[in-house]
């Protein structure tokens, strides 16, 4: 399947629009990134190889475990935004850990 270059873009831009939803709404203060972020919550450097679109979604909207619910703190298009940026961590997890 080919990729527009105006598609790849598109798909580029709402990862990085993610990325700043990702640290405006708090996710960093409890999620790492390539190093970055609180360690409070899981490191999502791997969220994009390890977990779905819709199962991130879930999570993200109904929180879990020590996780609050950001589904009435976000609306769609931050929600469709960060998925992309989330589902674009796809660093591979080092041997030992």
């Amino acid at each position: 399947m080919l990729v527009s270059a105006s598609s790849a873009a598109s798909a580029e831009s709402r990862s990085q629009r993610g990325a700043i939803v990702f640290n405006e709404s708090g996710c960093r203060h409890c999620h790492t990134i390539r190093n970055v972020g609180g360690k409070k919550g899981p490191d999502l450097s791997s969220a994009g190889r390890i977990l779905t679109k819709d199962r991130m979604r879930q999570q993200i909207i109904q929180g879990g475990a020590q996780m609050p619910a950001f589904g009435d703190a976000l609306d769609e298009q931050e929600l469709a935004n960060l998925l992309a940026y989330l589902h674009s961590c796809r660093d591979k997890k080092k041997k030992g850990n």
